[in-house]
């Protein structure tokens, strides 16, 4: 890799903490390669003495799992940024792990259409860490997840052997998709170094209105409502903690009296969806105050209520961060409960919610508590579970939740996880710790 490329000492020290600063570890080297064959020998080179690896993206990931906390050398993606030019009669894009979100949205604009994955973390986060964590963002409602835009991949694996299949054939019906394996896998089974994803045609105008409600209740029974608009592609919920946290560090909650749930909605269509939205908003009950917003820096003056909370809420204290989805019809009583839970093992600690209303994801921030105090993790967790719900939507299972992997998995499929993670990785280095134990 050559000394420029191989960082030691304290030249590792942004790659050893993670986003939350809850998960700190230490790492002899950072390697930065800047091809797929670069990983591959790294990763063989690697196998081959038993050192642990962790891959590393934008390192904006919030449970543990990019981060090297029993001193693996950490792999990181930066230097593979490249985005490809985009493939307009296909309407696809092939980029370098390490090109951000950003870039990415970027290159698919200039191109007149759009990547239907988009998060607060853009500027930072990579296509290669989104694609590893299956992350989903604010247009899952209308779009899916990473894992529905991905229609091809490259990956190194730990013998030194290159996976590529970037060809973007949307029907291709030959065996395992590997592509769908690897993403979600968390950097367990391979490194991936280039994705291709499908890109959706640009829908100019967009329009997005702040709605205020006065129960939990009240904001699901009108995201039921918007769901028969098409033009919606999301559905956004920030409690009223983090509206007055939000409203305390000079960001404009657009009401009067702040309300006990905000619902943030936007529609994007070719033709002004002003309209549509107007008659299925007035139509809502129980609604406490409604702001519009749709020239660019309004729409964004309104999404920054929402889009500031996880910084904001860093702040306060260093959060436990709990990312979970509840089924639709339970996700109201859950967020009535959920604060009471952790105020019943710990008193002193503070509970804010935000997420996802559309796809039922909510994330439970808590601070107030020790890093390493994990008795309010597991009641939130346990109480998902007994709801019906997952551990983890969005984030990933990475070191924080592994222990509470047995909740949403059952032993049948935590066995065949390990049988195939000895299958890709059988020297056992990619994110020990992560997921499942690696052989």
């Amino acid at each position: 890799m050559g000394p420029a490329h191989v960082l030691t000492g304290d030249a590792t020290a942004g790659a050893v903490r993670d986003w939350t600063g809850r998960f700190v570890g230490s790492s002899p080297a950072v390697v930065r390669p800047a091809a797929v064959e670069e990983v591959a020998a790294v990763l063989a080179w690697c196998a081959e003495r038993q050192i642990g690896v962790v891959p590393q993206g934008g390192n904006t990931g919030l449970v543990g799992g990019g981060v090297p906390l029993e001193d693996e050398v950490v792999l990181s993606t930066i230097r593979m940024g490249a985005v490809g030019a985009v493939d307009a009669l296909a309407a696809q894009v092939t980029a370098g792990a390490g090109a951000t979100l950003a870039s990415v949205q970027g290159a698919a604009r200039d191109s007149g259409l759009e990547y239907a994955i988009d998060l607060g973390a853009r500027d930072t986060a990579t296509i290669g860490g989104t694609v590893a964590t299956n992350a989903g963002g604010t247009h899952v409602v209308a779009h899916g997840s990473t894992r529905a835009q991905v229609v091809g991949i490259e990956a190194a694996r730990t013998d030194g052997s290159v996976i590529r299949r970037l060809g973007g054939l949307v029907k291709d019906n030959t065996g395992y998709d590997l592509a769908g394996l690897l993403c979600g896998s968390e950097g367990t089974l391979a490194v991936v170094t280039a994705v291709r994803v499908r890109l959706l045609p640009r829908r100019r105008q967009r329009v997005v209105a702040a709605i205020g409600f006065d129960s939990s209740a009240a904001a699901m029974a009108a995201i039921a409502d918007l769901r028969s608009l098409p033009s919606l592609v999301a559905a956004e919920l920030v409690w009223r903690p983090g509206l007055e946290l939000a409203a305390t560090h000079g960001t404009s909650v657009p009401f009067d009296e702040v309300p006990e749930v905000l619902l943030l909605v936007e529609c994007a269509a070719d033709s002004d969806p002003l309209p549509a939205m107007a008659e299925a908003v007035g139509g809502l009950a129980a609604v406490r105050g409604v702001a519009v917003a749709a020239s660019a820096p309004d729409r964004r003056r309104l999404w920054a209520v929402r889009e500031g909370q996880t910084e904001l809420i860093a702040r306060v204290g260093v959060p436990h961060k709990l990312d979970v989805t509840l089924p639709i019809a339970g996700l109201a009583p859950f967020a009535d409960d959920v604060a009471e839970v952790v105020a019943r093992v710990r008193p002193g600690a503070r509970t804010w919610l935000f997420g996802h209303g559309g796809d039922g994801n909510l994330h439970v921030n808590v601070t107030g508590l020790a890093p390493d105090d994990e008795e309010v993790d597991d009641a939130v967790l346990c109480l998902v579970a007994e709801r019906g719900g997952s551990i983890s939507a969005e984030h990933g299972i990475g070191r924080a939740k592994s222990r509470w992997l047995h909740l949403a998995r059952s032993r049948a499929e935590l066995e065949v996880f390990a049988g195939i993670r000895r299958a890709w990785d059988p020297a056992g280095i990619l994110n020990p710790g992560v997921l499942v134990p690696p052989a």
